[in-house]
């Protein structure tokens, strides 16, 4: 009938029917049900087959529909059928045409005698289809004929693209064949809303071959997994990032309030307004429980609509709040309130004020969230989340994300409204800063302490550990001079500028190197307030790998850091001082050391070893003992370092720890290929890698891995220099492609044009992986990428 069905049969009788109701395609299945051939149909009204009247096509809105249909056969004869009718869209200026199908048996067994399908449906715990070597549906399971919305009895014999005219629909067989050609299990992720669903879900199909005793492939079995819990996860994660970001930009209480809603739109909500307690009536606190009517001011809104014509208040307004209203509700109960307008939740609004009735009305608003703003015990205000553009109400999972973005930003409202109370503001502002827990690395087991000094004004220590390619990891601590809000102002911006260096894989002594112009400019900028040069830090930077084991490190005026092997005692790392950062102008250099698996590198500042009790190196010592008596545990070490070394009442500085056990990755988890450059030799690298993979039980990785490999090789022998190298590197969750050259050319992505031949391979590779870069390397450059592994055993 088409080419589009390589293995079409008489044992589907399929029909295309123009929009007119006229036949346009008449395949053998349908000769063989009905008895005409296609000349006595084709250009005939769909219509005159029918034995009963009338065609049935979908209505209005209507994709498809099913039922039992009587035909008239060329003999004269009824056939009944069942017969399913879905719209193809029109493609290249074509017009709308249905597809008419019709399983018409082909000595299969019943379901429930079907062993290919019994084994199957037995092994898989979710929803399941099995395909026949013919890419003929055999059975579904329960959950599977539920998400599809189709009997199982009838649409056996079918293909998918028979079951539906979705883009997804043709990808899917376009996975199948894949499986049957090449025996492998194939991965397909896609995000579509199913036949009984009212919203939108993202699937993970899992695509595997069903092989006999002899390993031949027989047919195809499609496991459809709902993790959409999983990417609903990674975009809370992402929206919670931001508001760590973007909100508390400034000390202005109305700006900050703009930042909160505008972070949270759209990607929370479609409407968001932050009111605060009238500062002329509670001066901004309570002191002691709110009762209703309350008055708030508008301190900002956002909309998704331009100019957010559903605001009822506009910015600097008060508007009284009573009792009946989710606003005072929330704010006196302290919680949460989640009200819906299909339940009636907002009826009383009618009898508080009609000009709210009036836009929920006109903008369809279904649910809203009122969130109160707590920071420090005290009640600062509301924030109201609203959905109209959104279909789906707020689910537990927002809740928990909207107290959690609101949380942070209260905290900043509440420090521009308490400027005055500097060291208040300043530790906030520092504790917001300071990574809040140490990211999960293959490389190191870290654990970490931040102790703001006791009664002198807060200072500017900060750590942090960064995860970067290869498995390896950088860990920086540092020390800002000065004290107040000024001095954590400014080791936020150096602990920024040192993640974006770090991204950017920049060797440790070059890193300072940046780094020390950074601090000389915002010295010059200071200039107002000081002289130019004033503005100074220390920091010490280290990047380990755990493949090579090998640790690189550099300091600006920083303290060593102290190395404790897995069997020995503590001792400083024999490293360069370097000058401090802010002076400008003189050299850093890195030390590199070999680093025994399970070691313990501890980075400090100065306010751990020098206090009033005992100098520097008194305090080293002392540091030196309480490290020495290592436990199992990064925690309690921490703990056992700062009960030995602080006096009871506090620090008379600020102190960060950091301690970092080292892990190594096992050869066996590490393969290296040399590559000639010699394009025709690609493909053998290919198979090679989807061999590795083998071995190491990735084979669900091997599609993309290959791809990957594929472009980065390629681009390597067209465009860099040799010799070039090949290595895959894995852990759990992860697994990482790198091809390094001696070329110091660094790759980009751009946009190939329409009749382009190249430029598409980066954006292949950024598009296929969870992140990928490059770095320089004293030899050349490495250009990486990272693909994610959902469950590899």
């Amino acid at each position: 009938m088409s080419p589009d069905y390589p293995f079409d049969d008489a044992s589907t009788a399929r029909a295309v029917i123009h929009e007119d109701g006229t036949l346009t395609g008449w395949s053998e299945g349908a000769r063989h049900l009905l008895g005409y051939d296609p000349a006595e149909v084709l250009g005939r009204p769909a219509a005159a087959l029918l034995a009963d009247g009338g065609v049935r096509l979908p209505g209005a809105g209507e994709d498809r529909w099913s039922g039992t249909l009587a035909l008239r056969h060329r003999d004269g004869h009824r056939v009944s059928i069942w017969v399913l009718v879905h719209r193809r869209p029109p493609g290249n200026g074509d017009p709308v045409t249905w597809l008419a199908v019709a399983p018409l048996g082909g000595g299969y067994p019943p379901p429930e005698d079907d062993e290919l399908v019994r084994v199957a449906l037995t092994q898989s715990p979710c929803a399941t289809m099995i395909f026949d070597d013919r890419l003929r549906l055999r059975g579904v399971n329960d959950a599977m004929a539920a998400l599809i919305a189709l009997p199982s009895a009838r649409i056996r014999g079918l293909r998918a693209a028979d079951m539906g005219a979705r883009p997804q629909n043709a990808e899917l067989e376009a996975y199948m064949r894949r499986v049957l050609a090449t025996g492998e299990q194939q991965v397909m992720h896609t995000y579509l809303q199913a036949a009984g669903e009212e919203r939108a879900h993202a699937w993970l199909a899992l695509i595997a071959p069903l092989t006999d005793a002899s390993g031949q492939v027989n047919g195809v079995c499609v496991t459809a997994h709902d993790f959409t819990e999983h990417f609903l996860a990674r975009e809370r994660l992402q929206l919670v990032n931001e508001a760590s970001v973007r909100i508390g930009s400034t000390l202005d209480v109305t700006r900050t309030a703009q930042e909160l809603a505008e972070v949270c739109v759209p990607a929370l909500a479609d409407f968001v307004s932050v009111d605060l307690l009238d500062p002329q009536e509670y001066g901004g606190e309570t002191d002691g429980p709110l009762t209703a009517p309350v008055r708030l001011r508008r301190a900002a809104h956002h909309s998704v609509n331009p100019g957010a014509p559903e605001a009822v208040v506009e910015p600097g307004r008060v508007d009284t709040y009573p009792d009946v209203s989710p606003q005072a509700t929330s704010l006196i109960a302290g919680r949460t309130v989640v009200t819906e307008v299909p339940s009636g939740d907002l009826d009383t609004w009618g009898h508080w004020d009609e000009r709210r009735v009036r836009r929920v009305k006109e903008f369809g608003i279904h649910s809203s969230m009122s969130v109160p703003l707590q920071a420090r015990g005290t009640t600062l205000g509301v924030v109201v989340f609203s959905r109209f553009r959104r279909p789906e109400p707020f689910s537990p999972d927002d809740v928990l994300l909207a107290e959690e973005v609101t949380a942070r930003a209260a905290v900043c409202i509440d420090n521009a409204r308490r400027y005055s109370r500097e060291r208040e503001t300043a530790l906030a502002l520092q504790r917001s800063l300071l990574p809040r827990t140490l990211p999960r690395t293959a490389a190191v087991d870290a654990a970490s302490r931040y102790l703001p000094a006791a009664r002198a004004g807060v200072g500017g220590d900060w750590f942090d550990v960064i995860p970067l390619s290869g498995m390896r990891v950088a860990m920086v601590v540092g020390d800002v001079v000065g004290r107040g809000i000024q001095a954590s102002a400014t080791m936020g911006r150096l602990r920024t500028a040192v993640r974006t260096l770090a991204d950017i894989d920049l060797a440790p002594d070059e890193l300072l190197t940046h780094l020390d112009d950074l601090v000389v400019r915002l010295s010059e900028e200071a200039g107002g307030e000081g002289s130019p040069g004033e503005m100074g830090a220390t920091c010490l930077y280290a990047v380990y790998d755990p493949v090579s084991r090998r640790c690189s490190l550099a300091r600006a005026g920083h303290p060593p850091p102290l190395l404790l092997p897995p069997k020995g005692t503590p001792r400083p790392v024999d490293l360069p001082a370097g000058p401090p950062l802010g002076t400008g102008g003189l050299p850093f250099e890195s030390a590199d050391l070999e680093v025994a698996e399970g070691s313990v590198l501890a980075f400090y500042t100065n306010g751990l070893t020098e206090s009033r009790r005992h100098d520097a190196h008194a305090g080293h010592r002392m540091l030196c003992e309480a490290l020495a008596a290592d436990s199992d545990s990064l925690d309690e070490t921490c703990d056992r370092i700062l009960h030995a070394l602080l006096p009871q009442g506090g620090a008379s500085d600020d102190v960060a720890l950091l301690l970092a056990r080292t892990r190594g990755l096992p050869a066996s988890q590490v393969a290296t290929w040399d590559i000639p450059a010699d394009p025709a030799l690609v493909a053998p690298i290919r198979k090679q890698v989807v061999e590795q993979l083998e071995r190491w039980r990735l084979t669900e990785a091997s599609f993309t891995a290959e791809l990957v490999v594929s472009e980065l090789v390629t681009n390597a022998i067209r465009y860099g220099a040799r010799p070039i190298r090949l290595r895959l590197i894995h852990d759990a969750t992860t697994l990482i492609c790198e091809v390094s050259d001696t070329s110091h050319t660094a790759p980009h992505l751009r946009r190939a044009k329409t009749w382009d031949e190249g430029g598409r391979g980066l954006l292949l590779v950024a598009q296929l992986t969870q992140r990928w870069g490059s770095r320089h390397t004293a030899e050349g450059k490495t250009i990486w990428a990272e693909l994610s592994l959902f469950g590899e055993e």
